[in-house]
């Protein structure tokens, strides 16, 4: 009877990986018109220059909310690195928004360390909030029209984030109605 037991709990567990993993393959991408405007934000990057999520327009941005504690944040930000470098020329920006409490002092050391090739700014909680994120990180792709096409919480699935950028970075800026 144990064995029974033992054997129809790990079908359960097995099964409950499967269902709650991500699908290779699957695309989130919202359908273009019902996609919604990002929160426009100004903020300044590690120099002092205003970086605004309206500069990038026409182009394909992943926002990505972390923290140099947050170890999940940790496992993506080498990704965004490489996608950074990757689809630069293709139309895609990448800009990390921290949410360290110490700010810079924190933040500048974290990003020369990590060698990273994307603005980054430091935000706040109410940022993310208007993002609809929780938890950390919170990763979020805007189309070229300026409007939210996929969100994550949690570490994203690398390969399918990939191909949700290059499906973005595919579409042309077609400037859906408000």
């Amino acid at each position: 009877m144990l064995v029974r037991n033992v054997k129809g709990c790990i079908a359960i567990l097995l099964l409950i990986t499967f269902w709650f993993s991500p699908i290779a393959g699957r695309a989130d991408v919202m359908a273009a018109g019902s996609r919604k405007p990002a929160p426009a934000f100004s903020l300044a990057d590690s120099g002092g220059a205003t970086v605004s999520l309206s500069q990038f327009k026409g182009r394909v941005v992943l926002l990505n909310f972390w923290a140099t504690w947050c170890h999940g944040c940790q496992e993506e930000i080498p990704w965004y690195i490489e996608f950074a470098g990757k689809y630069k020329d293709k139309g895609l920006v990448v800009i990390g928004v921290s949410l360290d409490d110490d700010g810079w002092k924190s933040v500048k050391p974290f990003m020369q360390a990590k060698k990273m090739n994307y603005p980054v700014v430091v935000g706040n909680q109410e940022l993310m909030d208007r993002y609809s994120g929780y938890g950390m990180p919170v990763s979020v792709l805007i189309d070229r029209d300026g409007r939210i096409a996929d969100s994550h919480s949690g570490v994203v699935d690398k390969n399918g984030w990939e191909r949700e950028i290059q499906q973005l970075l595919g579409e042309s800026s077609k400037q859906v109605p408000k």
